[in-house]
């Protein structure tokens, strides 16, 4: 029974390990994202920063309007005066008008659509993209990014977080000098603090992660329930087996 249990424990375990460890690490030098799928209130949050200044570039062609509101537990009117504002139904799926060669035009290539970023990218990886623009009067632009360099994509969050510039420092390669990014550094602030802008791509990056994977909401609040019940049942079989042999010899 010990080796049956431990086993348990230890399978369980390593299914805590794979859900913590799901998705990329890239960034993990600039921070962690640390975002709360259960927290309703920071994922409707997150919907409202991504209609407001993600959706006018960047589709999300697999999610539809009031499936969100469902998820997030918003009404469809609610859904409608929010995050509609167009001549959409709250049914329809949440594309954008942008066509494609007028978003190569703009900014070199079709911005890519955001159902499923951050399982390809990860959390961490878009949580330090959205923290880390910073000016470059190189670029056509006028900004670029710590975490993905040369990025064709201007600061939408600039209001909010305020403008970066970059701090460097001397490094020695290979015998040379060269100078690299130490750091970033606020110059002119925006309408948040560091710590509210924070908060704010934390609810951003976890509405982006609802969106890759909508269902996952009920898969976990659904899996602490099979996990018990198989706990139980081990124990209950466990409990038959020894009824069942205890005359046998």
């Amino acid at each position: 029974m010990k080796k049956i249990v431990l086993g348990f424990i230890f399978l369980m375990a390593l299914s805590g390990v794979a859900v913590a460890a799901g998705g990329s690490d890239y960034g993990e030098q600039f921070g962690k994202a640390h975002i709360d799928l259960g927290n309703k209130a920071s994922l409707q949050r997150g919907a409202k920063y991504f209609v407001n200044y993600c959706l006018s570039c960047h589709s999300a062609a697999y999610s539809r309007y009031n499936r969100v509101g469902q998820d997030l537990g918003l009404s469809d009117e609610l859904v409608e005066e929010n995050f509609i504002f167009d001549d959409k139904k709250v049914g329809d799926l949440m594309t954008i008008a942008l066509r494609n060669d007028m978003g190569k035009k703009w900014f070199g290539k079709m911005p890519p659509d955001l159902s499923v970023v951050s399982r390809s990218r990860g959390v961490d990886w878009l949580y330090n993209y959205l923290k880390t623009f910073y000016l470059d009067e190189s670029r056509d632009l006028g900004v670029n990014n710590l975490r993905f360099e040369n990025a064709y994509m201007p600061h939408v969050l600039w209001e909010l977080q305020g403008w970066q510039k970059p701090v460097y420092k001397t490094v020695v390669e290979d015998g040379k000098e060269k100078q690299v990014i130490d750091h970033l550094e606020l110059v002119e602030p925006g309408k948040l603090t560091p710590e509210e802008y924070d908060q704010v791509v934390r609810d951003l990056v976890g509405f982006m992660a609802y969106l890759g994977e909508p269902a996952q909401l009920e898969r976990k609040r659904l899996g602490f329930w099979v996990l018990l019940f198989l706990t139980l049942l081990i124990v209950i079989s466990y409990l038959l087996k020894k009824e069942y042999w205890k005359d046998v010899h």
